[in-house]
């Protein structure tokens, strides 16, 4: 009986599977079943009543199972015939869309031929009033020429009048630069007589002071060497009799000194500037220098200056130079 139900399930269960075309692929099916338990092998001796009871169960589990398949297979064709609403609903919007593309693209197109129309129009506008400022700046560049040709020629005949009146002008201002080039020149003669006049009497003047000049700076130069001979020798004494020469002196020894005073008398700096090759000669040359506290200068500032602010001295055994 097991064996027997399962194979009634499957015939039913393929027979609503055949009953139904979906539009599109349908979601895969759900089989309720139901493992019925071997039931032990009645005895040979079945109560009558029981096998109705048994025939009576089977038949209504098969009832239940025939209403379960309907009501599967009336859920499946509801869902097919929604997804063809679905589908139907799909196509019209899509030949909506379409549709209104369609319009879409012909209101587009019937903008682009008005926009062509009117570029054309436009075009046409444009080249007509190019025409126009073209005709109109060929009238005008005539009437410049015209204009340009009456100036040129008033331009000429005032070119030529002025022409005139500078030439004439020129002739007047020629004969009276001649007349003041004349006259400068006139002038210029008697200045220079004059200048060459002034000028030598200024180089007689000149020449005069020079010689004064020369003959008192004579004058003055004899009188600052007088000077300065007598007080070279008054230092030349005064060192002489500071100075204590060694026993190794000999004539051929000669030491030089540069001396350096001070307005005063006084004793600057003295340092050897030759050597005579004996460092007790040179010794005692430096301390003969040194030694004198004031040297005889003379009170002339341009003498001293010039004679005794710096001088050089020889120390030779035999004399003082």
């Amino acid at each position: 009986m097991s064996v027997a139900l399962h194979l009634l399930i499957m015939v039913i269960a393929l027979a609503g599977w055949s009953w139904t075309s979906p539009v599109s692929e349908p979601e895969p099916r759900l089989i309720s079943a139901r493992l019925v338990s071997p039931e032990p092998r009645p005895s040979p001796v079945v109560d009558e009543q029981d096998q109705r009871d048994l025939e009576q169960e089977r038949r209504q589990q098969e009832e239940r199972e025939r209403q379960q398949e309907e009501a599967e297979r009336r859920r499946q064709q509801e869902q097919a015939r929604q997804e063809a609403e679905r589908q139907a609903q799909a196509r019209q919007r899509e030949e909506e869309q379409e549709r209104q593309q369609a319009q879409a693209r012909e209101r587009a197109e019937q903008q682009a031929r008005e926009q062509e129309a009117a570029r054309q129009r436009a075009e046409a506008e444009a080249k007509e009033r190019e025409r126009q400022r073209a005709e109109e700046e060929r009238r005008q560049q005539q009437e410049a020429e015209r204009k340009a040709e009456e100036e040129k020629r008033r331009q000429e005949e005032r070119r030529k009048q002025e022409e005139a009146e500078r030439k004439r002008q020129e002739e007047v201002a020629r004969q009276e630069a001649e007349r003041k080039r004349q006259e400068a020149e006139r002038r210029l003669r008697e200045q220079q007589l004059e200048a060459l006049a002034d000028q030598s009497n200024r180089e007689r003047e000149a020449e005069a002071r020079r010689q004064q000049e020369a003959a008192a700076a004579r004058a003055r130069e004899a009188q600052m060497l007088t000077e300065s001979e007598k007080y070279q020798s008054l230092i030349r004494e005064r060192l002489s009799q500071a100075w204590y020469p060694p026993s190794s002196a000999t004539e051929d020894m000669t030491a030089r000194l540069q001396i350096t005073l001070l307005p005063t008398g006084e004793l600057a700096n003295v340092r050897l500037v030759s050597s005579s090759g004996n460092t007790a000669f040179d010794n005692s040359a430096l301390g003969a220098v040194r030694s004198l506290t004031r040297y005889p200068v003379p009170s002339d500032r341009d003498t001293f200056e010039r004679y005794f602010r710096q001088f050089t001295i020889e120390f030779n055994p035999q004399r003082l130079r």
